[in-house]
Protein backbone atom coordinates (compact mmCIF):
# COMPACT_ATOMS: atom_id res chain seq x y z
CA UNK A 1 0.00 0.00 0.00
CA UNK A 2 0.98 4.31 -0.81
CA UNK A 3 0.67 6.38 1.54
CA UNK A 4 -0.39 9.33 0.69
CA UNK A 5 0.46 13.12 1.97
CA UNK A 6 -2.25 15.76 1.75
CA UNK A 7 -1.71 18.86 -0.52
CA UNK A 8 -1.29 21.54 1.57
CA UNK A 9 -0.59 24.35 -0.94
CA UNK A 10 -2.32 27.78 -0.38
CA UNK A 11 -3.97 29.57 -3.09
CA UNK A 12 -3.77 32.86 -2.92
CA UNK A 13 -6.23 34.94 -5.81
CA UNK A 14 -4.99 37.38 -7.36
CA UNK A 15 -9.10 38.89 -6.68
CA UNK A 16 -10.41 39.05 -3.60
CA UNK A 17 -14.01 36.88 -3.83
CA UNK A 18 -16.74 38.04 -2.44
CA UNK A 19 -17.69 34.76 -0.89
CA UNK A 20 -14.14 34.80 1.32
CA UNK A 21 -13.60 37.87 3.07
CA UNK A 22 -10.38 37.11 4.53
CA UNK A 23 -8.65 37.43 0.98
CA UNK A 24 -6.96 40.98 0.84
CA UNK A 25 -8.10 43.48 -1.78
CA UNK A 26 -6.37 45.65 -3.37
CA UNK A 27 -4.83 49.28 -2.49
CA UNK A 28 -7.83 51.69 -3.27
CA UNK A 29 -7.26 53.35 -5.97
CA UNK A 30 -5.02 50.71 -7.66
CA UNK A 31 -6.10 49.00 -10.76
CA UNK A 32 -4.20 45.54 -11.40
CA UNK A 33 -2.08 45.21 -14.17
CA UNK A 34 -3.94 42.93 -15.93
CA UNK A 35 -7.05 44.61 -16.23
CA UNK A 36 -5.00 48.00 -18.03
CA UNK A 37 -3.32 45.79 -20.25
CA UNK A 38 -6.88 44.12 -21.41
CA UNK A 39 -8.72 47.59 -21.26
CA UNK A 40 -5.90 49.04 -23.70
CA UNK A 41 -6.18 45.85 -26.17
CA UNK A 42 -9.83 46.38 -26.39
CA UNK A 43 -10.33 49.93 -27.08
CA UNK A 44 -7.73 49.39 -29.81
CA UNK A 45 -9.35 46.71 -31.27
CA UNK A 46 -13.04 48.05 -30.69
CA UNK A 47 -10.89 51.75 -31.93
CA UNK A 48 -10.00 49.28 -35.33
CA UNK A 49 -13.13 48.04 -35.96
CA UNK A 50 -11.98 44.20 -35.55
CA UNK A 51 -13.44 41.53 -33.75
CA UNK A 52 -12.13 39.48 -31.32
CA UNK A 53 -11.67 36.50 -33.82
CA UNK A 54 -9.77 38.73 -36.32
CA UNK A 55 -6.72 39.66 -33.83
CA UNK A 56 -7.26 36.28 -32.15
CA UNK A 57 -6.45 34.55 -35.56
CA UNK A 58 -3.98 36.78 -36.81
CA UNK A 59 -2.02 36.57 -33.04
CA UNK A 60 -2.70 33.03 -33.00
CA UNK A 61 -4.31 32.96 -29.73
CA UNK A 62 -7.53 31.12 -28.92
CA UNK A 63 -10.39 33.59 -29.49
CA UNK A 64 -11.05 32.37 -25.38
CA UNK A 65 -8.12 33.19 -24.29
CA UNK A 66 -7.83 36.72 -25.66
CA UNK A 67 -11.47 37.99 -24.65
CA UNK A 68 -10.56 36.84 -21.09
CA UNK A 69 -6.98 38.77 -21.48
CA UNK A 70 -8.81 42.14 -22.65
CA UNK A 71 -11.18 41.19 -19.73
CA UNK A 72 -8.48 41.65 -16.85
CA UNK A 73 -9.34 37.76 -16.01
CA UNK A 74 -5.99 36.14 -17.26
CA UNK A 75 -2.36 37.31 -17.00
CA UNK A 76 -0.99 36.94 -20.68
CA UNK A 77 2.77 35.96 -20.78
CA UNK A 78 5.06 38.35 -22.59
CA UNK A 79 4.93 36.41 -26.02
CA UNK A 80 1.10 36.52 -25.86
CA UNK A 81 0.83 40.24 -25.35
CA UNK A 82 3.23 40.69 -28.19
CA UNK A 83 1.71 38.74 -30.62
CA UNK A 84 -1.62 40.88 -29.81
CA UNK A 85 -0.16 44.48 -29.98
CA UNK A 86 0.88 42.77 -33.38
CA UNK A 87 -1.88 41.78 -34.62
CA UNK A 88 -2.79 45.00 -33.97
CA UNK A 89 -0.04 47.04 -35.09
CA UNK A 90 1.36 48.16 -31.87
CA UNK A 91 4.33 46.56 -30.70
CA UNK A 92 4.76 45.68 -27.02
CA UNK A 93 6.26 48.88 -25.74
CA UNK A 94 3.78 50.74 -27.14
CA UNK A 95 0.92 48.49 -25.39
CA UNK A 96 3.04 48.68 -21.84
CA UNK A 97 3.10 53.13 -22.19
CA UNK A 98 -0.22 53.07 -22.60
CA UNK A 99 -0.77 51.00 -20.39
CA UNK A 100 1.13 52.69 -18.04
CA UNK A 101 -0.24 56.39 -18.63
CA UNK A 102 -3.67 54.59 -17.57
CA UNK A 103 -2.14 53.37 -14.70
CA UNK A 104 -0.61 56.90 -14.35
CA UNK A 105 -3.94 58.94 -14.58
CA UNK A 106 -6.17 56.23 -12.49
CA UNK A 107 -3.52 56.69 -9.39
CA UNK A 108 -3.89 60.51 -9.82
CA UNK A 109 -7.08 60.49 -10.04
CA UNK A 110 -7.72 58.01 -6.73
CA UNK A 111 -4.91 60.31 -5.15
CA UNK A 112 -6.96 63.90 -5.78
CA UNK A 113 -9.72 65.02 -2.83
CA UNK A 114 -12.87 64.94 -4.23
CA UNK A 115 -14.86 67.36 -4.12
CA UNK A 116 -17.68 65.81 -2.13
CA UNK A 117 -19.25 67.73 1.09
CA UNK A 118 -17.37 66.33 4.36
CA UNK A 119 -19.04 65.36 6.82
CA UNK A 120 -16.11 66.03 9.54
CA UNK A 121 -16.07 68.20 11.79
CA UNK A 122 -14.90 71.97 9.77
CA UNK A 123 -13.29 74.77 11.34
CA UNK A 124 -12.21 78.47 10.20
CA UNK A 125 -10.30 81.14 11.22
Amino acid sequence: MSSHTPNDARVVPLRPRADRPDTPAPAPGEPLWRDLVGDVLRRERQAQERTLKDVADTARISLPYLSEVERGRKEASSEVLAAAARALGLGLGDLLSRAHSELARQTAAARRPSAAPTRGLCLAA
